[in-house]
């Protein structure tokens, strides 16, 4: 048996390397370009090269030392105790159906949240270790990466910028580049436009679909054809630069991407301090268009507020107060962006925080909740290390103890860049915004309270809520019907 053979596609089934759509989809690519299953399941990201030596390894009977191997994340969470192997089969016979992600589904059926997903996520990564660390570039040299069939056009390419003092790593084999990419972190890759198998509009596409996206791509082609550079360009080429370029204009072209690429990339990491990826992502694509533009859309909307955060600071010298502060706050957004959510905005000693905007999922309503059950914990965790801190240095009495009001509600808002053209803050807007905040204000500490919108969108996964007597809210004419996260 041979990575060419549609058998081979069986086998790493019956190991739970792949799922049957991924094969599926492997196979439908072996059909186009020829290539074989396993390295069409390289080549879409599903499998890594080692798994595969590991596959044939298996069915050739060859006892070969081998390093640590990862273990399915649904062994790892039935090992930890969050679900049941009835739960997991559960999840894995509705995964084979849709083909969506393992935990996704665990978490849409109620069997265990996100938080649980990411610490065996980690445990995952703890187990096998990481892969093969980045090798440094020489010290100020940029690299560059090289793809073209042509052993010619590599050997030129490199002479030419090697001269003009940058490091180049060539690569005939274009899957092979993709695979190295993370090991290599490039600072631009020069692809050839048209090769075999694998052509450079594709490997463009692949690559800014995968997690090396940031990294810039420029075409190089002897065809001229205006609807070719239009289809790279589409796939997210960078630049396009004919080969008969001459190297100081191909250098010129590799130092006005890079530097552009950077800035974007300054950009992000800036937004990226005040607010989620999505928000980052909407901005980064259409800065210009997403000014004043706002869009309907079905959001839950949540709010947290510090308890006693007064008395704390009153108690306290200033700078002692912001660190905590900042503590505090800096775990309830964690919280936020481990669950998906966009992070509004900081309201003093407390937070808002929205699930559904810009991008919306399924179970944004459950996420929503998840998140507030997890800062809940996060502030039981610090509070629990305030007092053991407190009795270390042997102080008499008690710590002033801090806790956390959450409201939480759903609806329909408009969510978009709210103020000038100058001056502008993503948020949403809307009566669902003004139930939330009223119920955080309500909510006792440790206290979790729930518009009614909430409890009917999250109510399928079965989480436990107590009624309470309808509340009136300022705004309202009639009661609101108010329900107690437990």
């Amino acid at each position: 048996m041979s990575a060419s053979n549609p058998l081979f596609g069986d086998l790493l089934l019956k190991l739970g390397v792949v799922t049957p759509g991924q094969v599926q989809e492997a196979l439908a690519l072996q059909a186009l370009t020829g290539q074989r299953v396993g390295e069409a399941l390289i080549s879409l990201g599903y499998v890594s090269r080692e798994q595969i030596q590991d596959a044939l390894g298996e069915a050739l009977g060859l006892n070969h030392e081998k390093g640590p191997a990862q273990p399915p994340l649904g062994e790892l969470l039935v090992g930890l105790k969050y679900v049941t192997l009835a739960q997991l089969d559960e999840a894995l016979a509705r995964q084979r159906r849709d083909g969506r992600r393992l935990g996704e589904i665990l978490v849409e059926l109620g069997h265990c949240t996100y938080k649980q997903i990411y610490e065996a996520l980690g445990v995952q990564n703890r187990i096998v270790g990481r892969q093969d660390l980045p090798r440094p570039a020489t010290e100020g040299r940029r690299r560059v990466v090289v793809v073209d069939d042509s052993p010619l056009a590599c050997a030129f390419v490199q002479e030419g910028l090697v001269a003009l003092g940058y490091e180049v790593l060539c690569f005939q084999d274009p899957y092979e580049a993709l695979e190295g990419m993370g090991r290599l972190q490039p600072a631009i890759v020069l692809s050839d436009l048209e090769m075999p198998g694998l052509d450079g509009v594709e490997l463009c596409r692949r690559l800014k679909e995968g997690p090396r996206s940031a990294i810039p791509v420029i075409m190089l082609t002897a065809n001229d054809r205006e609807a070719e550079r239009v289809r790279g360009l589409r796939a997210g080429a960078d630049d396009y630069v004919n080969k008969s370029a001459s190297m100081d204009e191909l250098a010129a072209r590799i130092e006005s991407v890079v530097r552009r690429t950077g800035e974007t990339e300054r950009m992000r990491k800036l937004f990226a301090r005040y607010t989620s990826d999505a928000v980052v992502e909407e901005i980064l694509k259409s800065a210009d268009a997403a000014v004043l533009a706002g869009e309907k859309r079905e959001v839950t909307v949540l709010f947290a507020d510090i308890r006693n955060f007064t008395g704390l600071a009153e108690s306290l010298p200033p700078e002692q107060v912001v660190a905590v502060l900042n503590q505090v706050l800096g775990r309830l957004s964690d919280a936020v962006l481990t669950c998906g959510g966009t992070l509004d905005k900081f309201l003093g000693d407390g937070l808002m925080a929205v699930f559904g905007a810009p991008v919306g999922r399924p179970d944004d309503a459950l996420r929503g909740l998840q998140c507030a059950k997890m800062m809940m914990e996060a502030v039981a965790e610090l509070r629990a290390m305030a007092e053991a801190e407190w009795v270390a240095h042997g102080r008499e009495g008690r710590p002033l103890v801090l806790e956390l009001g959450v409201g939480l509600n759903s609806g329909v808002v408009v969510s978009g860049n709210i103020g000038s053209a100058l001056r502008a803050e993503y948020t949403c807007i809307g009566d669902a915004v003004n139930v939330a905040a009223r119920l955080c204000a309500l909510a006792g500490p440790g206290e979790i309270l729930v518009g009614e919108r909430t409890r009917e969108l999250v109510d399928a996964n079965e989480t436990a809520f107590e009624d309470l007597p309808p509340v009136r809210l300022k705004g309202k004419q009639q009661p609101v019907p108010l329900y107690r996260a437990l």
